[in-house]
């Protein structure tokens, strides 16, 4: 499909969502041996790229340039999503997005490795949206042991890890 009059084609908008991930690892620990290349990514960069394509997307469907409308219904219908699927990439060891806590990087790989039967459901539930008292309800009513269920929760702390979304000018570069 050809790109229409303002509208950029889809592979130079992605270009900076492949910069960011050039170049742009560490090996942790230190130790001898083989040590795992880490890609450290941020939220914020791979945000941009996302509403970008969302917006290029759009724009083409609706044959003119959406602009900022596009980015703004990119943050209000996917960015809480986009964040809850990153924070879990996160914790799980996935990748390592800088703006998350340092120390949650890899916890679950370490944590309630004993609780699996729990943790998975518990972390599908989160990642379906569902929050603290919906796990505790579903627990309850499930007949979970309420105390190993609180003790994940407190642990994920989910309810301090929300960024709020940066909407700046510079998402709107892309136009």
């Amino acid at each position: 499909m050809p790109a229409r009059a303002g509208l950029r084609p889809l592979g130079r908008l992605m270009d900076n969502a492949v910069a960011i991930r050039e170049n742009n690892s560490t090996r942790p620990g230190g130790g001898s041996g083989v040590v795992p290349t880490i890609t450290r990514l941020s939220i914020y960069a791979d945000c941009e790229a996302e509403a970008a394509k969302f917006k290029w997307i759009e724009s083409e469907k609706a044959g003119f340039d959406l602009g900022e409308t596009a980015i703004r219904k990119w943050v209000k219908d996917h960015w809480t999503g986009y964040l809850r699927a990153k924070w879990l990439e996160h914790l799980q060891g996935k990748c390592f997005w800088i703006e998350l806590d340092r120390g949650d990087f890899g916890l679950l790989l370490h944590q309630f490795q004993d609780q699996r039967d729990l943790l998975d459901p518990i972390l599908d539930k989160l990642k379906s949206g569902q929050e603290n008292l919906d796990i505790i309800c579903w627990a309850k009513t499930s007949r979970y042991p309420i105390e190993t269920v609180l003790l994940i929760l407190e642990a994920l702390d989910i309810n301090s890890r929300r960024l709020v979304h940066q909407f700046e000018r510079a998402l709107l570069s892309c136009s």
